[in-house]
């Protein structure tokens, strides 16, 4: 399935069996967010980090109705997320490793590991836990 916006003038791409579009780019936004049970953040450009930071605050702000795991698969938004948090703890936030709301992984088998035990509810199996950022 995807998500895409009269906006951007493009459709999906061949690995993609439904097509869900939207009038607008928040509109987008918005829609796969709600559909989402867990999110992956992969190396992007300002329309990734836009929807990293508006999952992020939504989970920051308790606006989700359930809790909804998320990742940042690789380095490349793991300085953004340990910016962030340090940026919290100076401004008197209480966040802790286990509070941190997002987890960065390195391999998309780390996400799809640290996502199943975060739906299903079980443990990891394979290695340590995702690093919690």
């Amino acid at each position: 399935m995807g998500v895409t916006a009269k906006t951007f003038h493009s459709h999906t791409n061949r690995w993609v069996d439904e097509e869900i579009r939207m009038e607008s780019w928040h509109d987008r936004l918005f829609e796969l967010i709600r559909r989402g049970d867990g999110y992956v953040a992969c190396k992007g450009g300002t329309g990734t980090l836009a929807e990293l930071a508006v999952v992020w605050e939504m989970q920051n702000k308790k606006l989700m109705r359930a809790e909804k795991p998320f990742v940042v698969l690789g380095g490349f938004w793991t300085p953004v997320l340990d910016f962030v948090r340090v940026a919290e703890r100076e401004r008197g936030s209480d966040w802790d490793d286990e509070d941190a709301l997002a987890a960065a992984v390195a391999t998309p088998g780390e996400a799809a590991d640290f996502l199943a035990a975060r739906l299903l509810g079980i443990e990891e199996s394979k290695g340590k836990p995702a690093r919690l950022t």
